[in-house]
């Protein structure tokens, strides 16, 4: 049970760190483009037909 809780904890600390790296790039770069994002993550999902590229 301690491990689980642990893995957890380690979980959402990694969480909290991207969150903040995320904020300090938007507030270097300003917001990041939904469109862009979108794009990536089916890159990222193996998505190679054209609902990628409908955005």
């Amino acid at each position: 049970m301690s491990a689980y809780v642990e893995a957890l904890i380690q979980r959402q600390l990694e969480r909290d760190r991207l969150r903040e790296l995320i904020e300090d790039a938007e507030a270097t770069y300003g917001p990041v483009d939904p469109a862009a994002v979108e794009a990536k993550r089916a890159i990222l999902r193996g998505d190679t037909g054209d609902s990628a590229n409908a955005a």
